[in-house]
């Protein structure tokens, strides 16, 4: 069928609307601040073969979620539809990702005939399992981490399941909170109903078919025809998380390898570590949303995020590894392994295209939960996820204070933290002379201060790049480690990355996330731009002269143009031989540099 151009870009945006739509109900209904307030959720719409057409402003995280669970929902449900079914799910070894990610699929009907889906996935504070908050980095399998929901139906014609409902209530520790964000998926679902209904009546079921169609055949031309723009080759790289939380100080390799050949790309994992104890392994699914959303990173913004992206983007992860966890892998913890495959990603695109591609960000995000139960037995479960630090551009600084392209989440207010848990936020503020230097530095990251106010809870920490930092590029010097600290301003003992331990009233838990990595050589970085971080206490003189070869005068606060030139000179002479700062090339983070 051929398109009339104009009606499809209206019937193109129409849709898009639709997941847009679907994203604020969720945002305005939802009641847990990891939805409200983090924004982990997503929305999407497909056709009637559950192929992704849209989706919502919210996660690039959740990219290659929709499609992997609608495969399970289309195996075990295809040929067992009716008008107001709804399913849930959230296996991972089933189409899911983590147990706290629940997703909640309708079908949408015009006369009897399925057109398509309403999607949507948010992640859940509690489903239940051994520590509060259900994502811990220290389970070691799946059964430990909660409830487990294998693909089935919600709602049968119409009618919900009161025994899932059940099941659901007696298995987490705040059933009524988890039950208001599953409302508020399904009135996301409701919205996306209605508004497609108004759609296929003015379009009529034929045409609407055929657009939904050709906006995923669409979004492919455009991806490939980007493709074809980029140089062909294969560029790999390697990365470490620190480790699982299990088997401490020792490390987990990430690599990668692309392969891009006319309008076709291959991202393969193949050589990445064996999947491990502790519960930070993917699902094949999250290591393909982090492969999509390295190279979306440098391929124009107008495609739209649909099946026909993926298309033309194959990605390889064997089974068994970290990326692709099989049972009994644990996989609570796996935001973290994606956010580390991300900037995996970015070190070998950093080879393909040198001026499009940025350093290594904070290693984010943190994950923290501290849990338990008040003097009446009422359980409270707070859930964060934290992170702020962009690694440099090739053209300008890292961002200070942005979530990582991965997430796009925004952060907790404090004002409503403290108004319902039993936490204060006592500090949130940027620490100085942890960024990478460079030519553009890295961005700078921010701490967080948590008292504890209950009588006694338990503290679950997911956070990395401690041992090895956030990689520079080209010069650039990697960021400063990440720290966690309890009770700071008295015993101020030193903690581990990741960790499950209990805490008492009064305790202070600190974190830190990690500096972002540097781009090109600190010494061609602009002096002007030096005592601009230094006037706004994101570095200190010692370090903008140590770093920078910057002499600043903070009496008047001047950079001494002699006194710098000197130091500058003395900076070049102690350099190795290629030109790299001795302090970056013994580091162990690999570094991407250009082909000689």
């Amino acid at each position: 069928m051929t398109h009339d151009p104009i009606a499809l870009e209206l019937f193109k945006n129409a849709v898009f609307s639709i997941a847009d739509e679907m994203a604020l109900t969720v945002f305005r209904t939802t009641y847990s601040g990891v939805l409200k307030d983090n924004m982990d959720y997503s929305t999407g719409f497909a056709d009637a073969e559950g192929r992704l057409a849209a989706q919502g402003l919210t996660l690039p995280g959740h990219l290659g979620s929709v499609p992997t669970a609608m495969e399970s929902i289309m195996r075990h449900f295809r040929d067992d539809m009716a008008p107001g079914d709804v399913f849930i799910m959230n296996d991972p070894f089933d189409g899911g990702m983590h147990l706290p990610d629940i997703f909640v699929f309708k079908p949408l009907y015009h006369e009897g005939e399925r057109l398509a889906f309403a999607c949507t996935v948010c992640h859940h504070t509690d489903v239940g399992g051994r520590v509060a908050g259900s994502n811990a980095s220290d389970s070691t399998e799946i059964y430990a981490e909660g409830l487990r929901i294998a693909p089935m139906k919600l709602y049968e014609a119409g009618k919900l399941n009161k025994t899932i409902m059940t099941f659901i209530e007696k298995n987490v520790r705040l059933p009524v909170q988890v039950f208001g964000d599953l409302r508020a998926q399904l009135a996301a679902c409701h919205i996306a109903e209605k508004q497609f209904a108004e759609i296929v009546a003015r379009y009529g079921p034929q045409q609407t078919k055929s657009y939904l169609n050709e906006i995923i055949d669409y979004a492919e031309r455009l991806t490939r025809a980007a493709l074809r723009e980029l140089p062909d080759g294969e560029w790999s790289f390697e990365d470490w998380i620190d480790d699982d939380g299990i088997d401490y100080g020792k490390p987990i390799r990430l690599f990668v390898s692309i392969r891009k050949t006319g309008d076709h790309m291959v991202v393969d994992w193949t050589g990445t570590n064996p999947q491990v104890k502790g519960a930070i392994n993917n699902t094949l699914s999250y290591t393909k949303a982090a492969a999509y959303t390295g190279v979306r990173s440098v391929l124009p913004p107008n495609i739209p995020n649909n099946e026909g992206v993926f298309r033309a983007i194959e990605v390889i992860c064997p089974p068994g590894t970290v990326g692709n966890g099989v049972l009994p892998a644990a996989c609570a913890a796996r935001g973290l392994t994606g956010f580390r495959m991300v900037d995996c990603m970015f070190g070998a695109l950093a080879m393909m295209l040198p001026d499009r591609v940025k350093a290594a960000g904070d290693g984010g995000n943190t994950g923290i939960s501290i849990g338990g139960y008040d003097a009446q037995r009422k359980p409270f479960v707070y859930v964060d996820f934290t992170c702020g630090a962009w690694g440099a551009r090739p053209w300008a600084d890292g961002l200070d204070g942005n979530s990582h392209m991965f997430a796009n989440m925004a952060s907790h207010s404090i004002e409503v933290t403290e108004a319902e848990h039993p936490i204060q936020l006592t500090a949130y503020e940027f620490v100085p002379d942890k960024a990478g230097a460079g030519k553009y530095r890295g961005g700078v990251p921010f701490r967080r201060d948590y008292r504890f106010l209950e009588a006694e809870g338990v503290l679950q920490v997911r956070s990395d790049r401690r041992d090895h930092r956030p990689f520079g590029l080209y010069g650039g010097s990697p960021g400063q480690p990440s720290e966690n600290y309890l009770n700071p301003d008295t015993e101020n003992r030193l903690l581990p990355s990741k960790l499950t331990m209990n805490i008492k009233h009064g305790d202070v838990f600190r974190h830190v996330l990690a500096g972002a990595g540097g781009w090109g050589d600190p010494l061609e970085r602009d002096p002007a731009a030096v005592l601009r971080d230094v006037r706004n206490e994101l570095l200190s003189p010692e370090k903008a002269a140590a770093d920078y070869g910057v002499v600043v005068n903070v009496r008047d606060w001047t950079v001494d143009p002699a006194a710098t030139a000197r130091r500058r000179d003395e900076i070049r002479k102690t350099r190795a031989w290629d030109g790299v700062p001795k302090v970056q090339r013994h580091d162990p983070v690999p570094l991407a540099r250009a082909a000689e």
